[in-house]
């Protein structure tokens, strides 16, 4: 016969037997099984005395629990049943049955919250924060009554029958004070995955405990996955001790930055940078739901970064449409895109770098500091792309361009700084790198990898100084990957990222600029690409030292660096020394080429000093890297051919425009005489040639023909300027054409011939018709090339306005002898 006696039902469950339908614990009758946990078993039973039905909560494992303890729970319990609010599941009866303790709920029709996740997945973010504010009111009333819940998840989160959300289980909850409170935290209470910080270390109860779990549990409704995905309760506690949780990136897009922001402050490690009430935490939901319910795009881009728009949407949008920022962002596809394509990639990076006279003047002084110097001045960026690299000249493009749009704002000199440590931490990854392959994405990756904030003091820099205010604040300072998270919904990192993504940067260097979770290995990253990501990590942190630390404290604080890191990247702590060595004196003259100036006496400035004699005890005394004397390699080298190379005046190149014609001319020929001494290749020759002539004479466009041996024409193969790219494939010259066709009479005859005005009737008249159709162009010179009298190339260069090409004798003869060296270059590759 069954035995349905209170005794027999405890004994059973302490056996591990399943207990029967209509088993008796007190007077409660156990109907069934409402749900259970690794610590807990809940029915549904019925009260007869009350006639009504109930939920039951029976602890497990509990009978070696003594008297005192289970008295102190007791209390507990009565503090607990005295909460009275329409979000609480009240507490009828707290009892102990033979050493068994239990307690009796209201019974609520619906589902656990956890149930609910399991079905649907990730809730719509308003459904979300509807279910947030429920709990949060049930939170604000307990805490109200000196009770912390330290037990909150979405298990002990009912959801009735009207979507209402209640919470339950206070059974763990202590009081906020006296002495029993202090002696139960000892242990730590809570479930792993949810439980705070400070409540798995065992502190003493605290609001922020349960502010802290609702942020959990927050994520783990937006995402529809829990936050802390360790199934090990261990690890799991262990990373909410040390990691600074951080919200899935992938979340819908609904979930705009403002929310991302609030969840964020909830999550903060630090207790003190939570929200300081479940109060507080409850009116920013409140007020994100009035946001929303707004008219959609209230405020246009006037609004603060956050208030209902994303925060890398926005900056997209600013940086297209805004009047300071769309050039810096169109450079920066066009450039990227360019260095990763095949096809004409170096003419195509050429004339995008060419269509800024800026740049390229900044770009050439780069290219010739002694960084970079070959021991011969570079004129032309068809150069310096062969010497350098096609990579090398993106990263210095890239680099120039992001310092040339931030020079004229308002708080520029803030900007500089944040310039120059990117720069910096790049200079040290290329000298950090094993493979001088990977040199140059190792400088871009890891001077990106702050990226993040770079654009955010540029474009928003209300919120970076927000920013800044959390991580250097006296009193609980915050990571700056929560800061950034709290304020602009996203992390820097995050912020960055999406940049380089809209920007086109390669995968590879998007991995550079995501920091690893984990602490560095103690050996070394056998993956390349891991590698790298340490690289990128451990010169921002050096850079970081040099820039922020007081001059007492830089030798301890870089030893510290090096101690971390040379085990991960394979490189003694000697090599690391040496290598932040040379990268600061190239940032020195990197600067001085850039003709960067910051204020005196600022971090920046200290940056900037040159790091003294240990760069001559490295490179032999009194001489650089590349054997350029030690005085000349912090200057500019000599541009102009017309100067004397090493004078004085060398030292006082500026950044304005090259004006003199045959000044430019005279160093193009210089440049191009050096690269055919070398092993030359005569497409990089053709594009020096070409390129020295658009500069020096500024024309709107310059194409380069060739002959075509099975057709008997010359034929456009490359140019410069407006609309090349479409304009050279229309360039089709008939050699065997009518002596009234002007261009096949010059290609012919071998003349020499500028035409002012192609508008005036007589010479339209002799324009073949291509080139009335495809360019027009009022006025043009036409520069034949012959071997032994027969044609086989042309240049052609033109200007948008009529009698604007004008010519001295000296200027024709400079063009002249660049037209010969085309000639020359041909005879000597064949």
């Amino acid at each position: 016969m069954t035995d349905f006696s209170p005794l027999s039902t405890v004994r059973r469950m302490r056996s591990g037997k399943t207990l029967a339908q209509g088993a008796m614990l007190g007077r409660f009758e156990l109907r069934k099984v409402l749900g259970q946990g690794a610590q807990s078993m809940v029915w549904l039973a019925f009260d007869p005395r009350l006639e009504r039905e109930v939920a039951i909560k029976i602890m497990r494992g509990n009978q070696g629990v003594d008297g005192q303890a289970l008295a102190q729970w007791l209390q507990e319990a009565r503090s607990v049943s005295r909460l009275t609010h329409a979000n609480i599941v009240p507490v009828f009866e707290a009892d102990v049955q033979d050493h068994q303790p239990y307690l009796v709920f209201e019974y609520v029709a619906g589902q656990t919250l956890a149930q609910l996740i399991r079905k649907q997945g990730a809730l719509p973010a308003a459904d979300t924060v509807r279910v947030m504010i429920d709990v949060l009111d049930a939170l604000v009333v307990a805490h109200a009554a000196g009770v912390v819940h330290r037990d909150l998840k979405p298990s002990n989160i009912l959801i009735n029958a009207t979507g209402k959300a209640l919470v339950m289980d206070f059974g763990i909850a202590e009081r906020m004070s006296g002495a029993t409170a202090g002696q139960a935290a000892a242990a730590g209470c809570g479930t792993p995955g949810y439980m705070s910080p400070e409540s798995a270390i065992g502190a003493t109860p605290a609001p922020t405990m349960d502010i802290f779990s609702a942020g959990i549990v927050m994520a783990e409704m937006l995402a529809g996955k829990p936050l802390i995905a360790e199934r090990d309760p261990y690890r799991a506690i262990y990373q909410v001790v040390h990691e600074q949780l951080m919200l899935p990136a992938d979340l819908p897009r609904e979930v705009d930055d403002r929310l991302r922001a609030i969840a964020m402050r909830a999550l903060a490690r630090e207790p003190a940078q939570r929200h300081v009430s479940a109060q507080v935490f409850r009116d920013e939901l409140a007020k994100w739901t009035a946001q929303t319910a707004g008219a959609p795009g209230a405020g246009g881009e006037t609004e603060k970064v956050g208030a209902g728009s994303g925060t890398l949407d926005f900056l997209l949008r600013r940086m297209r449409h805004k009047t300071d920022f769309p050039a810096m962002s169109d450079s920066m596809v066009r450039i990227q895109g360019m260095a990763g394509s095949d096809k004409e990639s170096v003419g195509s990076i050429t004339n995008e770098i060419l269509k800024d006279i800026a740049l390229t003047n900044k770009l050439l002084r780069l290219v010739n500091s002694a960084h970079y110097a070959r021991g011969s001045a570079i004129s032309t960026v068809s150069r310096a792309v062969s010497l350098v690299g096609l990579n090398g000249i993106r990263n210095m493009a890239l680099s120039l361009v992001l310092l040339e749009h931030m020079q004229d704002k308002a708080h520029a000199n803030l900007l500089k700084t944040e310039f120059l440590r990117s720069l910096m931490a790049g200079s040290i990854a290329g000298e950090l790198c094993p493979s001088a392959r990977d040199t140059e994405e190792a400088f871009i990756g890891s001077m990106f990898q702050n990226l993040g904030r770079l654009l955010a003091e540029f474009y928003f820099p209300e919120e970076a100084a927000a920013i800044r205010a959390q991580t250097t604040a006296r009193q609980h300072p915050v990571g700056e990957a929560l800061a950034s998270a709290s304020v602009l919904g996203l992390s820097y990192e995050e912020l960055g990222v999406g940049v380089a993504k809209a920007w086109g940067l390669p995968a590879a260097i998007q991995r550079c600029m995501r920091k690893p979770a984990t602490q560095p290995p103690g050996r070394v990253a056998e993956d390349s690409a891991e590698r790298m990501r340490w690289i990128a990590v451990a010169a921002n942190e050096t850079a970081d030292a040099l820039l922020h630390c007081a001059p007492k404290e830089l030798d301890a604080r870089l030893e510290g660096v090096v101690s971390r890191f040379s085990k991960t990247l394979g490189v003694s702590p000697k090599d690391m020394h040496a290598a932040t060595v040379a990268a600061r004196q190239k940032l020195v003259e990197m600067a001085r080429a850039m003709d960067l100036k910051v204020l005196a006496g600022s971090a920046a400035a200290r940056l900037l000093e040159s790091p003294g004699p240990a760069v001559a005890a490295d490179h032999g005394a009194g001489t650089h890297a590349h054997g350029i004397p030690e005085s000349d390699a912090l200057s500019p080298l000599e541009l102009h051919a017309t100067q004397p190379a090493g004078s004085v005046e060398a030292a006082k190149v500026s950044a304005a425009p090259l004006v003199d014609l045959a000044e430019v001319l005279t160093a193009g020929i210089q440049d191009i005489t050096n690269a055919m001494v070398e092993d030359f290749r005569l497409s990089d020759v053709l594009r020096m040639i070409i390129e020295t002539m658009y500069r020096a004479m500024a024309l709107q466009r310059i194409v380069f023909c060739m002959r075509d041996a099975k057709t008997d024409a010359l034929t456009g193969r490359f140019g410069l300027g407006a609309d090349t790219d479409q304009l050279v494939s229309s360039f089709r010259i008939a050699l065997q054409a009518a002596q009234t066709d002007l261009f096949a009479a010059v290609c012919n005859k071998g003349a020499d011939t500028m035409i002012s005005d192609a508008t005036e009737a007589r010479m339209a008249a002799r324009l073949p018709l291509w080139y009335k159709q495809a360019v027009n162009a009022p006025t043009f010179l036409l520069l034949p090339l012959q071997i032994k009298g027969k044609p086989f190339g042309l240049i052609y260069a033109d200007k948008a306005a009529p009698g604007s090409l004008m010519l001295n004798e000296k200027e024709l003869a400079l063009l002249r002898t660049l037209r010969n060296q085309a000639v020359m270059a041909f005879k000597q590759s064949s």
